[in-house]
């Protein structure tokens, strides 16, 4: 009550009532201007893709044809003394680390942007002319590093496009998980487990066709021990997957060992194509002087392979949260990890480079030709059997953890 008997409270409502437009007037500029801000973000992210698909492509014009494009450079001939037979190793790596250096300098900077009204949000999403400029000094520094300096670039790229691989493989496995989870939950209705049920039977025929169609191929004959053993513990691998995905105590259906086993028996498949086409049993044709429209169309879907496996990693931040339940999402958060997007594309670059130089310092590699040779097959082969148990561990895991709980809980009631 005032002086005059007044009360108040009508007066301090209508203030309200007056001051709440206005609030919510603010409130939803804000929100028009974080909605702005996030699809620049999102965009932002394929231009990035686009500058990667341009290294990877310069990386190919300097292996293949590097003495007629700049002849003027002085290149290092690191796969054989014959210099019409070399294809300039040095000049990939050059590139490659001067796509390493352009991403992990982004990776520096932005790797701890959290909201959207950040300063570094905007150099993520805009500042193009700069970052323009530094990508090119990015790609002139590596042409003036001596060449012991890349060789040691080298070795290390092959460590990165490891770390790579295995960030690749966990964000499959998830990416399957995922999957099984939509398709087989309890809570869905029960077409949608048919569908899931349909789709496990698919994948499984179309593993078991895989390693059928593997082995009159590439292991027809007795000689072909090393395909043999390949394609042969595929097959068990396949097995164990399906037995431990069924059993009673793990229980986790048959969709995600589907498609699992579909994923390893391709590995397989690629590992196999990838060896040296002089082997008696390899998968390559050998050719004399041209390469076949089947070559140029097989690298060019090569190529665009590693740009998505790069892309699709970089976006997939989530996986890699250790806290994931904690994590609260706001309208002013960066819809992905900006650091984590740069450093996959970092060590993509070594990537790139380990599969256009087929992971070997100092060979031969055919023009056209892409992720070929011994060094490239053992890799493949490793990163299939990893993919298998990492999967496999995945499914163990939960049990062993509701064991031990359980043993612990009744040791404790026994004190």
């Amino acid at each position: 009550m005032d002086d005059r008997g007044e009360s108040i409270e009508p007066k301090m409502a209508e203030l309200r009532e007056n001051e709440n437009p206005r609030f919510e007037e603010a409130n939803s500029s804000k929100n028009v201007n974080f909605s702005i801000r996030k699809k620049k973000s999102l965009q932002a992210r394929f231009a990035y893709g686009v500058i990667f698909l341009l290294t990877n492509v310069i990386a190919w014009l300097f292996r293949d044809y590097g003495e007629r494009i700049l002849p003027m450079l002085p290149y290092s001939k690191a796969c054989g003394a014959e210099e019409r037979e070399c294809y300039h190793t040095m000049g990939v790596l050059r590139v490659s680390l001067g796509c390493f250096i352009f991403f992990f300098l982004m990776f520096i900077t932005t790797c701890d942007t959290r909201k959207l009204y950040n300063v570094r949000n905007a150099w993520h999403s805009g500042w193009w002319a700069l970052k323009f400029v530094l990508l090119l000094v990015s790609f002139v520094i590596p042409f003036f590093i001596p060449s012991d300096y890349i060789q040691l670039y080298g070795e290390l790229a092959r460590v990165g496009a490891g770390v790579f691989l295995i960030l690749q493989l966990i964000s499959v496995i998830e990416f399957i998980t995922w999957w099984n989870n939509y398709w087989m939950s309890d809570e869905r209705k029960k077409s949608s487990c048919s569908i899931g049920l349909f789709m496990s039977t698919v994948f499984y025929i179309a593993s078991v066709c895989g390693i059928v169609v593997m082995y009159v191929l590439y292991a027809s004959k007795p000689s072909c021990s090393l395909n043999i053993f390949f394609i042969s513990w595929t097959a068990i691998l396949l097995i164990a997957m399906m037995v431990i995905a069924l059993h009673s105590k793990v229980n986790r259906g048959l969709l995600s060992s589907g498609i699992m086993a579909s994923y390893i028996v391709f590995l397989c498949w690629t590992a196999i194509r990838s060896e040296p086409a002089s082997e008696k049993c390899s998968g390559q044709k050998q050719e004399s002087g041209h390469s076949g429209w089947s070559t140029i169309v097989g690298f060019v879907i090569a190529l665009c392979a590693i740009v998505m496996a790069t892309f699709s990693t970089g976006i997939d931040s989530q996986t890699f949260q250790f806290r994931k339940d904690e994590a609260q999402s706001f309208e002013d958060d960066i819809p992905y990890s900006y650091g984590f997007f740069h450093l996959v594309f970092s060590l993509g670059a070594m990537y790139f480079a380990m599969l256009f130089i087929s992971w070997n310092l100092g060979s031969l590699t055919r023009k056209w030709s892409i992720d070929v040779g011994w060094a490239s097959t053992w890799v493949k082969i490793v990163n299939e059997w990893f993919a298998a148990t990492i999967y496999m561990w995945k499914l163990i895991f939960p049990t062993l953890k509701e064991t031990k709980v359980m043993n612990h809980e009744e040791s404790v009631e026994e004190v």
